[in-house]
């Protein structure tokens, strides 16, 4: 049976290897992952480096919950479980939230592809990460 912490490894190593190609020039996704203005103006637009760096901290993110599954014997600092335990569910409930503009449940731009891509699969994908990460975090 999978656990939830091993269920959020899985989640967060797809995210950071869809990152990592992203990193090397791959485009599947790329453009509906971006928010835009209602024109089709880029709101962000990241460099290579940038999509490393969240791929790097996904991957983080992903070994975190490896190492706290206890399938894995990786002994980590007691205070990186209490407050990283935390942090990381807080950080995606916050994006499921949104900015209130052009992303999260609440955002007012809504009528765009990365609008419609962010409330049908990101927004949930971020709450649900969030819930389940508040969930391991409890049960510890």
């Amino acid at each position: 049976m999978i656990t939830l912490p091993i269920l959020l490894f899985l989640i967060f190593l797809t995210l950071a290897a869809i990152h990592f190609n992203w990193m090397l020039g791959g485009q599947w996704g790329f453009d509906n992952a971006l928010p835009t203005k209602p024109n089709g103006e880029r709101v962000l637009n990241p460099k290579p480096i940038d999509s490393a760096i969240v791929g790097i901290g996904l991957t983080g993110f992903a070994l975190f919950y490896l190492f706290t599954s206890s399938m894995v014997n990786v002994e980590i600092p007691d205070w990186l479980v209490k407050y990283g335990g935390w942090i990381i569910p807080s950080i995606f409930i916050l994006r499921a939230i949104g900015d209130f503009n052009y992303v999260g449940f609440f955002k007012k731009v809504k009528e765009t592809n990365f609008g419609r891509m962010d409330s049908k699969y990101y927004c949930p994908l971020c709450l649900l990460v969030g819930i389940i990460g508040g969930i391991v975090q409890i049960m510890k």
